[in-house]
C-alpha cells in the first residue's frame, strides 16, 4: 500500500539554455553535462548558479553513447563510437577548458604525459582505455572513484590512481620507464575539483585491477560502490562483494558444479525462468557463475568474491506495455554516511541497491544483512528512477513524482545502538512508503539528480502513436531476423559462413545491426520539441513544515488515525536523513562543491551549517513530541512508543501531562501510551521532582485509571512534594476498596509521618509483624531508599521513613536493608551510604554488617564483612580512629548493639564459641566494660572458622600485649596459625593457670604428643626454677595425669628427669603401669 499526501516537494524550476537537442546528460561536481543528439561535444553548465550558465564546452573524439561523472577525481567517462568501433575514454581536468585553454593531451591508460603537464602547465587530458571487448555499460564508484566497465560477458574493474606534479617531475628527471604505481587513491585525496594552481596539480590514471567473467547474463547496466558490484540484465539483477586480500586465496570451483546440478533439477523452468529472490549467502545458488581472471598482478594482493543479492523477474504485461518492453532499468548503488563518519576516510555505514521495472521499484539494504526495505508500486509506467537521501524521483511520460525512502531508518539504527529501546525510537524500516504531489510535464525521457537539483529532459514525440508502435516492432524484428535466418539455413544443412553471398546478405543493415547501442530517439526537425529542465526540491526542513501543516487536518478530525502516525513518521525520517548528513553534505547533498562555494564556506559556511543543524534538531524534538502525542493514545500494540518519543522530545513531565489531559468528550480517559510513559518515568530514579500541583495531578490520574499502581507512584522520588493529607485520603479509599496490604499500610504510615502524627504512625506500623513489614519493603524498596535498583554505582538516599525507623525501630531498618541486599535491591556500598547519611555509621551500620554476616551466603561478601567487623572491633578496643577515618566513640555514648556476643554465637556460624582458656585468661572483672562486648565479639570471630588470620594480623599489631585481653588476641592468632609450642611458652610466661585449659582444648588428636614433648619439659624446668609455685605444681600434676594415661611405661620412664626428683613421678609411673597391665 502506498500512501498519497498532498505535499509539494518542488520549489522552483528553470530551463537550461542549450543550443541543440540534448541526447545524453549527467550531473556531478556542481555541473550539468549535456551531449547533443548524435554530437561529439560536451557542454558543461553550472547547476549552482541561477540560469545555469555555461562553464565550458569541449569536444570528444567520437559520438558519445554513454556518459558518467565521478565526484571522486572530478572526471568524466564516456563510451564513444567512431567508424563502427566503440571506445572507452576518461576526461580529466575538464574545468581548465573554462579558462579558454585549448591545450588537450591524449594518452593511453598507464602512459603519463611528460610535456606541459610536468613542466607546470595545466590542461585537460583524455585517457584512452583499451578493451578487448566492446563496452556496454560503465559506472563510477562514489566512494573511491574506481571505474567498472561492463562488457558482454565480462566485468572489468579499474582502480583510480593519483600522482602529483612533483612526483612526475622526479620521474622525468630520473628517466624512469614503464608503468608507475602508487597507492590506491583514497577518498580524502579525491574531493571533487582540481585546484587551478599548477603547484598542487594531480594527474589521474587508472589501473586494471580485476577481471570478472560472468556467464548466462549480459549486462545492460552496472553499478559500483565501496567494493560492491551490481549487474543488471533485462530481467535479472546480481550484486557481488569484492574484497581485497593480502594473502593468496584459491577460488572455490565447486560452486559451479552445484549450480549445474541445480539447473539440471530445474531444467523444466529454463525456457520461462521463474521469479527468484536470493539474499545473502543464498545468492550463490543462482545459475549465474562469476569467476575471477588472474591478471598477473597477484603479487599486489588477491580478491575474494561473495554473492550478496540475486533477483530474477518474469516478463509481464502492464498497462499496455509489451512483454519485450518489460525490462529492468535505473540500477543504482547508493551509499549513506552517518553524521559521526568522515566521508573522506571511511566506508559508508549503509549501502542500498535500487532497481526498477516499469511498474514497480525495489530498494534493498546490503550491509548488516540483506533486506528488502521497500517495494514501490507505480500508478503508471515509469521510464526512469533516481534514488537520493530523502526521496525517490521517478518519471513517467508526463509527470515527475516523488516517493519517500527508508534509508534514514536503516542509517539511524546503524549509527545509534539505543534506537528501538525505551530511550530512543525511530519509525521502522518496513514503514509503508508514500507518494507526494506530482509535477506534470510533457514527454519526459530522462532524469538525473544532483543534490536538490532534479534535471529532466522532455521531448515531444511528433510521430503518431501507431507509427511509433510499428517502428518499435520493426526494430525488434530487425534485431531478431539475422539470428532467425541463420538458424533456418543451418537447419536445412547450409552453413552461411561457407557462402560469401549469404554471409553478406545476413550482415546488411536492414537485417541486423552490429555494435549497436540504444540511443535516445531523435525528434522531427520540425520545431523545437524538447526542453531541459532543472527542478529544485525544497529543503528537508521546508518539506517537514508542510507535512506538519498537512498533518493538522488529520489531528483535527481523528487524532488516533493511522494516517496521522504515518505522516509524522515520514516527517521524522525526513529530518533524520538531513541530520545524518555530514556538514559538507548539508550544504551540498552530492558532497562536491564548486570553487565559489569553497570560498564562501571559508567565511560563512560553518556558521550557516551550525544554524541549520540547530533548526533541524529543534524540528526533530517537536516531531518527537507530536509522535509521542500520537502513540500516547494509540492501541496497546504500539502505545509503548510514546515513552522513547517523549524522551527524545526533551519535554518535562509536567509538559507531557498538560498535552495529555483528557478530551472534553471523555474527561476520565487517559491514553495507554501516556500511562505507560508516566509509569516508567515514576519508576525511574530521576533527580527531577514534580511540583505539588503536578504531583497531585499524577495521583488523580492513577487513582482514576490504574489504582493498583498508586503505591508505586507514591513511593517515587519524583513525588516527594505530593500533598500528604490528600494522598492519605486516596490511599485510605484504596484500602477500603481493595483491602489491607502491608506495602499499602507502610505507604499510609509514610504520609502520616509527614503529617507529624506520631500516634497514628505508630498504630499503622504496629498493624503487622516486623517480618511482614520486611516483606513489604522487599515488594516496594523505594519506601526505604531512593535510587539503588541493584546497580553498584547508582547513588542512593534514605527516605523520610528510613530516618524515622532509625530513631524508633532500628532493628526493623536493619532487617529491611538486609532483605533488600539479599534480594538484589541494593548493593553493600549503597547500604553503607544510607547509614552514613542517617548518621548511624558507628552503630546501626555495624549492626547491619553483623546481620548481613548471618544472612549472606556469598563468600566474597562474607570475607568483606569479616574484615570490616574485625577492623571496627579493634578500633573500638584501642579507642582510636580507623584507617577509613570513621570515629567510634566510647560505648557509653553509643547505642547498645542489637545483637550480643551470645546472640551472634548462637545464630551465626562465623562467630565461634569462646575457648574455655579465654575465660580463665580474661575474666570479666579484669576487662573494662567499655571494651568487654567488642572484645568478646572479636575473640569470637578469631575462634570461628571463617576469619582469615592473615588479613587481620596487621590490624592486631596496633594492640599491645601488655594487657591480658590484648595478649589473648595475639595468642589466638598464634594458635590459629598452628604455632602451639610458641603459644605454650607465652601462656606459661603470662598466665600459667590457663595452661591446662589451653592444653585440654588444643592439644588433642594429632597434637597430643605436645603434652610430653613440649608441655611436660617446660613445666619441669619452670617448677624446678620457681620452687614452691602452687600454680606450676598443679599444672604439672594435671600434665602427668594426662601423660600417664596416653603413654606406655617405657615411654614414661624416658620422660622422667634425671635430676634426682624421680620419686615425684613414681606414683604416676605406677598408674601408667597398672593401666597398661589392665589393657
Amino acid at each position: 500500500m502506498v500512501h498519497v499526501y498532498n505535499c509539494h516537494p518542488f520549489a522552483s524550476q528553470q530551463i537550461v539554455q542549450v543550443e541543440q537537442e540534448p541526447g545524453l546528460f549527467c550531473c556531478g561536481g556542481g555541473a550539468l553535462f549535456v551531449v547533443a543528439t548524435g554530437g561529439c561535444k560536451v557542454d558543461a553548465y553550472n547547476l549552482e548558479q541561477e540560469g545555469c550558465p555555461l562553464i565550458c564546452r569541449f569536444g570528444t573524439m567520437g559520438t558519445v553513447k554513454s556518459i558518467q561523472h565521478s565526484k571522486i577525481g572530478d572526471y568524466l567517462v564516456t563510451i564513444e563510437e567512431k567508424n563502427s568501433s566503440t571506445y572507452l575514454r576518461a576526461y580529466t581536468n575538464w574545468r581548465y577548458q573554462a579558462e579558454e585553454k585549448a591545450r588537450v593531451g591524449v594518452r593511453l591508460l598507464g602512459h603519463l604525459l611528460r610535456g606541459a603537464s610536468v613542466r607546470g602547465g595545466a590542461q585537460m587530458e583524455i585517457i584512452e582505455i583499451p578493451l578487448s571487448e566492446r563496452p556496454i555499460a560503465v559506472a563510477c564508484c562514489s566512494v573511491t572513484g574506481d571505474l567498472l566497465v561492463g562488457c558482454e560477458n565480462t566485468l572489468i574493474l579499474f582502480t583510480l590512481r593519483r600522482q602529483n606534479q612533483q612526483s612526475l617531475q622526479n620521474q622525468c628527471q630520473q628517466n624512469l620507464q614503464g608503468s608507475w604505481s602508487n597507492s590506491q587513491q583514497s577518498a580524502s585525496q579525491s574531493q571533487g575539483h582540481q585546484s587551478s594552481s599548477s603547484h598542487n596539480l594531480s594527474v589521474l590514471d587508472f589501473e586494471r585491477s580485476v577481471i570478472l567473467h560472468i556467464t548466462k547474463m549480459t549486462p545492460k547496466q552496472v553499478a559500483l560502490c565501496g567494493g560492491y558490484l551490481a549487474v543488471q540484465a533485462e530481467l535479472e539483477v546480481l550484486v557481488l562483494k569484492l574484497d581485497a586480500s593480502s594473502e593468496p586465496t584459491s577460488l572455490d570451483e565447486s560452486s559451479d558444479t552445484s549450480k549445474d546440478d541445480y539447473l539440471e533439477d530445474q531444467a523444466d523452468l529454463l525456457l520461462i525462468p521463474r521469479q527468484q529472490e536470493l539474499l545473502g549467502d543464498q545468492a550463490r545458488n543462482c545459475d549465474i557463475s562469476v569467476t575471477i581472471e588472474k591478471t598477473g598482478l597477484e603479487d599486489k594482493g588477491q580478491y575474494t568474491l561473495s554473492y550478496v543479492l540475486f533477483r530474477r523477474f518474469t516478463p509481464e504485461f502492464f498497462q499496455g506495455c509489451s512483454v519485450e518492453e518489460t525490462q529492468l532499468h535505473s540500477l543504482q548503488l547508493y551509499p549513506l554516511f552517518t553524521s559521526n563518519q568522515s566521508v573522506s576516510t571511511e566506508e559508508p555505514a549503509c549501502l542500498f541497491c535500487f532497481f526498477s521495472l516499469p511498474n514497480a521499484g525495489y530498494l534493498y539494504s546490503l550491509k548488516s544483512g540483506v533486506e528488502l526495505l521497500s517495494a514501490y508500486q507505480y500508478p503508471e509506467r515509469v521510464q526512469e528512477a533516481v534514488l537520493s537521501d530523502h526521496l525517490l524521483h521517478v518519471i513517467t511520460k508526463n509527470a515527475l513524482q516523488c516517493f519517500t525512502v527508508r534509508c534514514a531508518a536503516v542509517a539511524a539504527r546503524t549509527e545509534d545502538p539505543y534506537i528501538d529501546t525505551t530511550m530512543k525510537a525511530c519509525p521502522p524500516n518496513s514503514l509503508q512508503v508514500c507518494a507526494l504531489r506530482m509535477q506534470l510535464f510533457i514527454g519526459l525521457r530522462s532524469v538525473c539528480v544532483y543534490g536538490r537539483h532534479v534535471v529532466l529532459l522532455s521531448t515531444v514525440d511528433t510521430e503518431p502513436r501507431e507509427e511509433a508502435e510499428r517502428s518499435t516492432q520493426r526494430r525488434s524484428l530487425e534485431l531478431k531476423e539475422p539470428t532467425m535466418l541463420t538458424g533456418i539455413f543451418l537447419a536445412v544443412g547450409i552453413d552461411p559462413a561457407t557462402t560469401p553471398a549469404l554471409e553478406s546478405l545476413l550482415s546488411r543493415p536492414f537485417l541486423g545491426r552490429r555494435w549497436t547501442i540504444s540511443s535516445p530517439k531523435e525528434t522531427s526537425p520540425a520545431g523545437n520539441g524538447w526542453n531541459l529542465y532543472v527542478v529544485d526540491t525544497v529543503s528537508p526542513l521546508t518539506l517537514y513544515k508542510e507535512m506538519v501543516e498537512y498533518s493538522r487536518q488529520y489531528a483535527e478530525t481523528n487524532p488516533q488515525a493511522q494516517s496521522l502516525q504515518h505522516l509524522l513518521s515520514e516527517a521524522h525520517l525526513l529530518l533524520r536523513a538531513a541530520l545524518l548528513q555530514t556538514p559538507g553534505q548539508q550544504q551540498n547533498d552530492d558532497g562536491t562543491s564548486s570553487l565559489q562555494e569553497d570560498a564562501y564556506r571559508q567565511d560563512e559556511g560553518q556558521t550557516a551549517v551550525q544554524t541549520h543543524r540547530q533548526q533541524l534538531e529543534e524540528a526533530l524534538r517537536q516531531n518527537c513530541a507530536q509522535l509521542g502525542d500520537c502513540f500516547s493514545r494509540a492501541s496497546q500494540k504500539v502505545c509503548h512508543l510514546a515513552l522513547p518519543y517523549y524522551r527524545m522530545s526533551g519535554l518535562s513531565v509536567t509538559e507531557v501531562i498538560v498535552r495529555n489531559r483528557p478530551l472534553p468528550s471523555s474527561p476520565h480517559s487517559y491514553g495507554l501510551g501516556f500511562l505507560f510513559y508516566l509509569k516508567h518515568y515514576l519508576l525511574e530514579e530521576t533527580e527531577q521532582k514534580l511540583s505539588q500541583e503536578s504531583a497531585d495531578e499524577v495521583i488523580d490520574i492513577f487513582s482514576r485509571s490504574s489504582p493498583s499502581e498508586l503505591l508505586s507512584v507514591c513511593a517515587s522520588p519524583s513525588m516527594i512534594n505530593v500533598s500528604p493529607a490528600r494522598t492519605l485520603r486516596i490511599l485510605q479509599h484504596l484500602e477500603d476498596t481493595a483491602g489491607v496490604s502491608v506495602p499499602l499500610t507502610i505507604a499510609m504510615a509514610t504520609m502520616v509521618q509527614r503529617l507529624n502524627d506520631l500516634p497514628q504512625y505508630t498504630q499503622l506500623m504496629e498493624r503487622h509483624a516486623e517480618m511482614l513489614l520486611v516483606y513489604g519493603f522487599i515488594e516496594e524498596p523505594r519506601l526505604l531508599l531512593h535510587g539503588g535498583g541493584g546497580a553498584p554505582r547508582t547513588h542512593v538516599h534514605p527516605t523520610a521513613l528510613s530516618r524515622q525507623l532509625a530513631k524508633s525501630q532500628p532493628g526493623l531498618l536493619v532487617a529491611g536493608m538486609v532483605a533488600l541486599h539479599e534480594n538484589n535491591k541494593v548493593q553493600l556500598e549503597q547500604a553503607d551510604h544510607i547509614f552514613k547519611e542517617l548518621g548511624c555509621e558507628n552503630c546501626l551500620q555495624v549492626d547491619f554488617w553483623e546481620a548481613m554476616l548471618m544472612a549472606s551466603s556469598q563468600e566474597t561478601v562474607i570475607q568483606e564483612l569479616l574484615f570490616r567487623l574485625a577492623s571496627v572491633y579493634i578500633d573500638r578496643l584501642v579507642g582510636t580512629n580507623s584507617e577509613s577515618g570513621s570515629s567510634f566513640p566510647c560505648t557509653s555514648q553509643r547505642r547498645r548493639s542489637l545483637k550480643s556476643t551470645d546472640d551472634l554465637i548462637n545464630s551465626c556460624s562465623h562467630y565461634g564459641a569462646l575457648y574455655p582458656w579465654l575465660i580463665v585468661l580474661c575474666p570479666a572483672h579484669t576487662t573494662s566494660c567499655q571494651h568487654q562486648e567488642e572484645l568478646y565479639k572479636l575473640q569470637s570471630l578469631l575462634c570461628g572458622p571463617s576469619l582469615s588470620i592473615g588479613s587481620v594480623q596487621p590490624l592486631l599489631e596496633r594492640l599491645s600485649e601488655g594487657t591480658l585481653w590484648g595478649f589473648s588476641l595475639h595468642l589466638l592468632c598464634t594458635t590459629r596459625r598452628g604455632q602451639y609450642d610458641i603459644s605454650i611458652e607465652k601462656l606459661l610466661d603470662r598466665c600459667p593457670q590457663a595452661i591446662i585449659a589451653y592444653a585440654n582444648h588444643h592439644l588433642q588428636d594429632k597434637n597430643m604428643g605436645l603434652w610430653w614433648q613440649k608441655l611436660l619439659p617446660e613445666l619441669c624446668d619452670r617448677t624446678r626454677a620457681a620452687g614452691e609455685n602452687s600454680i606450676l605444681l598443679a599444672a604439672l600434676k594435671e600434665t602427668l595425669v594426662v601423660v600417664a594415661t596416653e603413654t606406655s611405661p617405657a615411654q614414661f620412664l624416658e620422660l622422667i628427669p634425671d635430676d634426682g626428683t624421680a620419686s615425684y613421678f613414681l606414683p604416676h609411673l605406677l598408674t601408667c603401669t597398672q593401666r597398661h597391665l589392665l589393657a
